[in-house]
């Protein structure tokens, strides 16, 4: 009984560990079910207008899943002959799998944009938008406040 009692205990424990781990590795917002929300609900014209200009952003340190910003280059993936940044591997999978991941809404154009060749903006409040052209992120500053601070 002890024997089955202590197994029972590690399989919760280990169910729990990797519940939590799973919930880490996946940093996207949730909808209310607990699901990640796609990629176009979280950037581009639906995201929250910010306050200040965005800076101009080297795609290398945006993973284009989360759609997220970091300090350091992300990793390369090839997916028919353009390249798309990630965090993870699963981000791979995902921009692999679903094709809406690999594109945006231009928020002045209103057109899609591949992400691979967007013009990439980020606000000071973390929001990552992608711009056909370099002429769009302009003519978008142009109607917001001044550069963030770094």
């Amino acid at each position: 009984m002890n024997h089955n009692r202590t197994a029972l205990v590690l399989t919760v424990a280990m169910a729990v560990f990797f519940g939590l781990m799973n919930a880490q590795a996946d940093p996207r917002p949730r909808t209310q079910d607990n699901q990640p929300k796609p990629s176009a609900m979280v950037t581009g014209h639906d995201a929250a207008k910010p306050e200040s200009k965005l800076i101009q952003a080297d795609p290398k340190k945006i993973c284009m899943v989360t759609n997220t910003a970091f300090d350091k280059d992300q990793i390369p993936f090839q997916i028919k002959g353009r390249t798309y940044y990630g965090c993870c591997e699963m981000c791979k999978g995902e921009l692999e799998k679903d094709p809406k991941q690999r594109v945006a809404i231009d928020p002045v154009s209103g057109k899609k944009v591949d992400k691979s060749r967007a013009v990439i903006g980020i606000a000071s409040n973390g929001g990552v938008f992608y711009f056909e052209n370099s002429g769009n992120l302009e003519k978008y500053n142009s109607t917001l406040g001044s550069p963030r601070a770094n």
